[in-house]
């Protein structure tokens, strides 16, 4: 197809030096712009399109490394069909150096990665051409590996972004051309970092990784729209979300949304380890997650490679072509019915994306959080008399306070749900919805019991998330902890009550045996083990009813002690 590349050579750090043209007849300033470019055997001004090919997260840890000889496999068809291909290399390009302290990530969090020089020229041999290094490996092992890197990256094939010696290099774009479209490559970390060494952020004189983190945004989006002014189109790959999380933060819509504005044509990412869901912000498509494709483990099984077809106002088809990883690590491309069933299932992921499903689609206003908390007042105990209160229950109606708080549906979008608990708890409720809220948890509804006459039942069935019901434990005559509002049940229907012969509710039977291990890949809406909502209601003092034991309540969350 005619591809150049220059804005950096083969690695966005030399941008800001001298470049060597690499096509006779190339004139190119000092930062990497190029002068007049004539080359009539690949210069197609009318109707010019680009095709992108995308992947997520890749090293050649342990028996991975053993692909740096065997290669990608079939999978690597897909990436040299596209004109540029671009994925995350989540490790240094290094032999040397020591581990750098993680003292800012959990101890049980903390792994080290690295890489031989080679693995830059087998993932060229695999039709990439583009890597980022801007994620929570690449300062593994300090400066010494990172700066392993960078030079390593001036004498291989492949592009190289998302590091420098400096904040101005490491923000600097790697720009390709093909045929007579200039795209422009640029990438950044946005998740916490990893330790208080230099290496996780470079700086005005630091070397390190490009680090978009709270103010330092501003970095980037100043990079995108100087990008933007000059080249045709520009690329923005993130490491970025919640890890074995497919639903967007709040703070990954917000920054796609201001990523557009500055006018990037596509933003793509990983981190999560598990495949999200795409679509458009306006005329910029958005790629929440691309899971792992070259990994040491199979726990994410999902994974493939995301084509995009662009013109020169971005993209105007998109592609998703499945795959699996293998024992070895390699991603195997799916076939038949396998593959026909995974398409599906990412385009169902996009649900919660909050993304429009064709290019100009406006997206629906996100809110902040807000939440309110009142008494009972006359209205609503009037409701609640003789549905979900009554004579006899252990706590009155003064002692309860009425919730009112922003939540994310099923489908993305920002809704306003209702919800009663004990006064004691109230706050503490509120805070930990907000935090769900900014994650992107999703809720499928969140209404009164009293909407359903106090029936639990009929709650648990339309998947309703609620507190407050005077009721007894199923089957006995001690009264539950929601009858003190002290409980909460979410998602009833992908968290069903599971006993010795029964499940609850009965449309929750194909959710109860699901694995729900910390790092299992689940379906929307579904709770596991130790993950953010589990934590976060723990942190109030709150238990999860997934850890019972003779049952399974994996829909309850309750407070240690009642009031």
């Amino acid at each position: 197809m005619g591809v150049r590349t220059w804005g950096g050579a083969t690695v966005a750090a030399l941008a800001l030096t001298a470049c060597t043209s690499t096509t006779p007849g190339d004139t190119r300033t000092r930062d990497g712009d190029p002068g007049p470019v004539v080359d009539d055997a690949v210069a197609t001004p009318a109707g010019r399109e680009v095709t992108l090919a995308f992947a997520g997260d890749v090293h050649f840890e342990a028996h991975v490394g053993a692909l740096l000889r065997r290669g990608l496999g079939p999978v690597a068809r897909t990436l040299r069909s596209a004109d540029v291909a671009m994925v995350n290399l989540e490790t240094p390009v290094t032999r040397h150096g020591r581990r750098d302290p993680k003292e800012l990530e959990l101890a049980s969090d903390r792994y080290y990665f690295r890489t031989p020089a080679r693995a830059l020229g087998a993932l060229a041999d695999a039709g990439v051409d583009v890597v980022t290094v801007a994620n929570n490996h690449a300062g593994d092992y300090g400066q010494v590996g990172l700066d392993d890197t960078i030079r390593t990256a001036r004498r291989n094939r492949v592009g190289v972004v998302g590091a420098g010696r400096d904040a101005a290099e490491a923000f600097t774009p790697h720009v390709v051309r093909v045929d007579d479209l200039d795209v422009a490559f640029l990438a950044a970390d946005t998740v916490q970092r990893e330790g208080g060494s230099d290496v996780w952020a470079a700086g005005p004189d630091n070397a390190g990784i490009a680090a978009a983190r709270g103010s330092r945004t501003d970095l980037l989006l100043g990079a995108v729209e100087a990008a933007a002014e000059r080249r045709d189109l520009v690329v923005v790959y993130l490491h970025w979300g919640r890890e074995n999380e497919a639903c967007p933060t709040q703070s990954q819509r917000l920054l796609a949304d201001r990523l557009a504005d500055a006018g990037a044509d596509v933003v793509v990412g990983s981190h999560s380890h598990v495949v999200g869901g795409g679509g458009w912000a306006g005329d910029t498509y958005v790629s929440y997650g691309l899971g792992n494709f070259v990994w040491y483990h199979s726990r994410q099984p999902d994974t493939g490679v995301l084509v995009l077809r662009l013109d020169t106002d971005g993209v105007v088809e998109e592609d998703w072509v499945p795959a699996r990883l293998a024992s070895d690590g390699r991603p195997v491309p799916l076939t038949g019915r396998a593959r026909a069933g995974a398409v599906r299932d990412w385009r169902a992921g996009a649900r919660c994306s909050g993304l429009g499903t064709t290019r100009g689609e406006t997206k629906t206003a996100d809110p902040a959080y807000e939440a309110t908390v009142a008494p009972i007042d006359s209205a609503l105990a009037a409701r609640m008399r003789g549905s979900s209160h009554r004579r006899g229950c252990p706590v009155p109606l003064s002692d309860l306070r009425h919730l009112t708080m922003t939540y994310r549906g099923f489908g993305g979008l920002a809704r306003t749900g209702e919800m009663v608990v004990h006064r004691r708890f109230a706050r503490d409720v509120t805070e930990v919805f907000e935090r769900l809220y900014d994650v992107g948890y999703p809720i499928a509804r969140m209404r009164l019991v009293d909407h359903y006459g106090g029936g639990d039942d009929a709650s648990m069935a339309d998947n309703n998330t609620s507190g407050f019901n005077c009721r007894r434990v199923a089957g006995q005559q001690s009264w539950s902890d929601h009858a003190y509002g002290a409980a909460i049940d979410i998602n009833p229907v992908q968290n069903p009550y599971v006993r010795p012969g029964s499940i609850d509710p009965p449309a929750g039977r194909r959710f109860a045996g699901i694995d729900r291990g910390r790092s299992a890949p689940v379906p929307l809406g579904v709770i596991r083990q130790d993950d953010l909502l589990v934590r976060e209601f723990a942190r109030i003092g709150w238990q999860w009813g997934g850890y019972w034991v003779t049952s399974k309540d994996y829909q309850h969350v309750a407070a240690a002690r009642t009031p």
